[in-house]
């Protein structure tokens, strides 16, 4: 009778490649964690399976049949290759090729991109990033579908059955040329600040009114907007080649030449910067560790700890 081993139950295939290697029935029960007597009736089921005493008793335990020594070298590539597949495939990031497909919006572009990029290329130089624009974006639909792999977005814009981790707290500042008339001073009055010109970031496009307005108008104040543009990428360079001054988030003007940073005479609230993926990547070795050196940048290269938006909102509660 002909027996195919791949149609067989892979526990009899562990028990017969142990029985093989240890000549044994008592130390092929230690090895696969079983009693003794569970592999004897292992071993009947077999030699029922294959028509075949398949081992005979000596004095020194037992010996294989020729049709036994005849399975050894297929039982045990077939093991392997199951083994195998069921193993997940190691990642090296130096040797990787594999392409991240990331939503950001302009903001995350310069703040977060720009250096995870330069510690993404140390490290994985074989490892492509396709940015795409993450304003007006789908993105739990196109993460779901695979058309994104990670999206640099606000936790009121993650769905609750994401994966999402806090990257970090962003706060405002005030920014202006070096060379400004009011740089010297370092600070700011309220009066001067709603004197002066102001560049305003909108990305609808259009809009002259944005948080900062806000917080002046509880305060019954209010500033002049004199350019209003769509994107944080040139506005130093408009900033350093005008008397205009501009509130932003932080990390967009950090360490840039030409202008000076004050603190606003304003309380603006801050906002909460999030990382999200979907659970089709959420074990992938590759995705892991790019989303590790995306949290390092960051600065919070702890483990792995995602949270559901109920709860990450919750913990971001004062």
């Amino acid at each position: 009778m002909k027996i195919d081993i791949r149609s067989m139950d892979l526990n009899l295939l562990k028990a017969l490649d142990a029985l093989l290697d240890e000549r044994s029935v008592t130390r092929a029960a230690q090895r696969l964690s079983l009693t003794q007597p569970a592999v004897s009736g292992m071993l009947t089921r077999l030699r029922e399976s294959f028509d075949d005493p398949l081992f005979v008793r000596t004095q020194r335990g037992i010996t294989p049949t020729l049709r036994a020594q005849e399975l050894a070298a297929p039982v045990k590539e077939l093991l392997g290759g199951i083994e195998s597949l069921l193993q997940p495939r190691a990642f090296d990031p130096a040797t990787a090729q594999m392409t991240l497909h990331l939503a950001s919006t302009d903001y995350a572009l310069q703040a977060v991109v720009v250096p995870f990029l330069a510690r993404l290329r140390r490290h994985a130089p074989g490892v492509r990033v396709a940015v795409v624009p993450a304003q007006h974006l789908p993105v739990y639909e196109r993460l779901e579908r695979g058309d994104i792999d990670l999206a640099l977005i606000s936790p009121e814009n993650t769905a609750p059955d994401l994966y999402a981790r806090h990257l970090f707290d962003e706060r405002y500042v005030c920014v202006m040329r070096e060379g400004h008339p009011d740089a010297q001073a370092g600070v700011l009055s309220l009066d001067r600040f709603c004197a002066l010109d102001h560049a305003l970031i909108s990305y609808t496009g259009g809009s002259f009114c944005g948080v900062t307005d806000e917080a002046l108008a509880r305060l019954g104040r209010s500033r002049r907007v004199a350019l209003s543009i769509t994107s944080f990428l040139v506005l130093p360079q408009i900033l350093r080649t005008s008397d205009l001054i501009a509130v932003v988030p932080q990390r967009v003007v950090a360490d840039a030449p030409g202008l000076v940073v004050m603190e606003p005479p304003v309380a603006i609230p801050g906002f909460v910067k999030t990382a999200a993926w979907h659970e089709r990547t959420h074990r992938s070795a590759g995705h892991r560790w790019v989303r590790s050196v995306l949290f390092d940048t960051c600065g919070c290269g702890e483990p792995e700890a995602p949270l559901e938006l109920a709860s990450f909102q919750q913990k971001l509660s004062p």
